[in-house]
């Protein structure tokens, strides 16, 4: 949602560097810029004149003047100033003294209430907690079988004595959301539920009659936490729209939905400047997995171009298996990964979300967008079906997978040939490539032919610390025989498991062979 935003504010940064001292001028064109790049992002025009004049402050100050570098100091006040905006530090929910802690939603219709209740409800779940969704949402027609249904999904409760406006039915009065509300609470406390979601009503418009229902809900459940829902992509109505649920039911938080999205959605930058209530959580897609708590200073990175390296880091740690990654890791050293090994931590991957959101994390993907946008995860797809078109004993050992297997899992994958043996060679290619970096950064070797790694190693310190000469190679047969070259093998003293030797070979004279003198 915020490309364009991002890619104005580098582009009026990126003509600081490179110089030595920074001007008046210089410091009048950036702000500039940055003005333009915050008011074609829907970015309220308050907070861009607050915003703007910040900057500017800050750049003709000491901090900027005496600096080593002056332009890499003021893309540090951008962001400073940036991270101010989307609210300083993240803000974690507040929990009640006495369980159940009620979190009320509001916003308006259209802005992801009920699909956020579900999102919210499955987070609150993997944190530990019991949460109780409550069907406060009896006007729109089908809004308590979706509550339901998102609830099912998620694996919890869904509290729902009412089944709302019913599409063609006669029924004029859908129910007492009020009265469904209290209930709720009852039912929680007493089957010792520890969180309480409360899904309301919304409308395509503030009115009164939104406002007061919605009123009435807080007063009969007094919510530890009112959470507004707010769509980013309504653009300069978010403000208005904020003001007057602040004025008429208040909240204490608000949550950015649909961040996926292809407006501009700077308004939503504003909320937070404006009303002065915390942005507590985003979410960015339409699966219950995308939802994360907001943090202000990542999303003012990425704004600006410089990654999201911890929230990538968070993902890998939820979705990975550690034991797993070591195992494989292990493997890389000693060159014995296989494709079903390969074929875990694609999956793995796989479940952290699309590949370009993934890239796109790291520092200077704003660089890349063109080689992003042509990030295919289909062919990931295609390289599951391909192994997953092999035996078992050819995942393990590849190098049997000759010409007519090729064919056969060409036809059972759907693929052809040629793409089986892309695949393959380049599983070869990638596999020798790691093995051969994880040698150079010391990663441990896997079980198959550690013991003689290792005791290779061992070895060689060993005569290090006694100071001996270079240790002559390893010979399988014993150590050196006195009056022969070095390393000659001892036949009289063979370690054990070498005793059976081809017939002939021990009655050898070995001080009757001539040796050149190299």
């Amino acid at each position: 949602m915020f490309e364009s935003l991002s890619d104005r504010l580098t582009g009026a940064l990126a003509g600081l560097r490179g110089k030595g001292r920074l001007t008046d001028a210089d410091i009048d064109t950036t702000t500039r810029e940055i003005r333009l790049a915050l008011l074609e992002a829907d970015v309220s025009l308050p907070v861009v004149r607050e915003f703007v004049a910040r900057i500017k402050e800050r750049a003709r100050g000491a901090e900027v003047s005496g600096a080593l570098n002056p332009a890499q100091q003021v893309v540090k006040i951008v962001n400073e100033e940036l991270v101010g905006i989307l609210g300083g530090q993240t803000r974690q929910l507040a929990w009640a003294k006495t369980p159940p802690t009620v979190i009320m939603l509001a916003g308006l219709q259209g802005s992801g209430k009920t699909t956020l209740a579900g999102k919210l409800a499955k987070w609150l779940k993997d944190q530990g907690h019991t949460p109780l969704l409550v069907a406060c949402d009896l006007q729109r027609p089908g809004a308590v079988n979706q509550l339901q249904i998102v609830g099912q999904r998620a694996g919890v409760a869904v509290f729902a004595p009412h089944a709302g406006t019913v599409e063609g039915s006669d029924d004029s009065s859908p129910g007492d959301p009020v009265a469904v509300a209290a209930g709720g609470l009852a039912e929680a406390r007493t089957k010792h539920y520890d969180v309480v979601i409360v899904d309301t009503a919304g409308r395509l418009g503030i009115d009164e009659e939104l406002m007061g229902q919605a009123a009435a809900i807080r007063d009969a459940v007094d919510p530890d936490e009112v959470l507004f829902v707010l769509d980013a992509m309504i653009g300069q109505d978010a403000v208005a729209t904020a003001n007057a649920f602040r004025e008429g039911v208040g909240f204490t938080g608000v949550v950015l939905t649909k961040l996926d999205g292809d407006a501009r959605g700077g308004a939503a930058l504003s909320v937070r400047e404006v009303t002065g209530v915390p942005i507590l959580f985003a979410s960015a897609g339409e699966k219950l997995e995308d939802f994360d708590v907001f943090h202000p200073d990542r999303m003012a990175g990425r704004i600006l171009g410089m990654g999201d390296v911890l929230t990538l880091i968070e993902q890998a740690e939820q979705h990975f298996d550690a034991q797993k990654a070591e195992e494989a890791a292990a493997k890389i050293g000693s060159g014995e990964l296989t494709l079903e090994d390969f074929l875990e931590q694609m999956l793995m991957i796989r479940k952290m979300g699309p590949i370009g959101n993934l890239l796109g994390m790291l520092p200077g993907a704003g660089q890349m967008k063109d080689a992003l946008a042509a990030v295919d995860d289909s062919q990931l797809d295609r390289v599951q079906a391909i192994i997953r078109g092999m035996t078992p004993k050819e995942r393990e050992d590849p190098k049997i997978i000759n010409a007519s297997r090729r064919l056969r899992i060409a036809n059972g994958s759907g693929v052809t040939v040629a793409e089986v043996n892309q695949l393959v060679d380049r599983f070869f290619e990638a596999r020798k490539m790691m093995s051969q970096m994880a040698g150079q950064m010391g990663m441990p070797f896997g079980r198959k032919g550690s013991s003689r790694k290792a005791g290779k190693g061992k070895n060689k310190q060993a005569g290090k610390k006694k100071g001996r000469g270079p240790t002559p190679p390893r010979n399988p047969l014993g150590a050196g025989v006195p009056g022969l070259p070095a390393g000659f093998p001892d036949l009289s003293n063979m370690p054990k498991g070498l005793d059976e030797l081809p017939p002939g070979l021990a009655d050898i004279d070995l001080s009757k062979l001539k040796f050149p003198k190299s």
